[in-house]
């Protein structure tokens, strides 16, 4: 079990973006999308295992795990899961 479970700014102004952009079409398929992120998210800190390991970074804190078409990208150390970015599955991964 993780004690705590945080967002970067960039995770967050991703899943903003992510909302807005669907939110232009459906603002209820933008609520259901963001809550199945937020899902996802509070599930790791049960079982921060879950996700699978990236490729690209070959860093094994770095892990991902996904809600429809995006990729929730996180970094476990120790007691904390990072939530790093969310981005959709066709696009690049980049982040700091």
């Amino acid at each position: 079990m993780v004690d705590q479970v945080v967002w970067s700014r960039k995770a967050v102004e991703d899943v903003d973006a992510i909302a807005t952009y669907i939110g232009r079409d459906s603002a209820s398929y933008a609520a259901a999308v963001v809550q199945k992120i937020l899902n996802v998210t509070q599930a790791l800190s049960q079982s921060h295992h879950q996700g699978e390991a990236i490729a690209e970074f070959g860093d094994p804190t770095l892990r991902e795990k996904y809600a429809y078409c995006y990729r929730i990208v996180y970094r476990h150390q120790e007691n904390k899961i990072t939530i790093a970015a969310v981005v959709h599955d066709q696009k690049l991964l980049q982040f700091q």
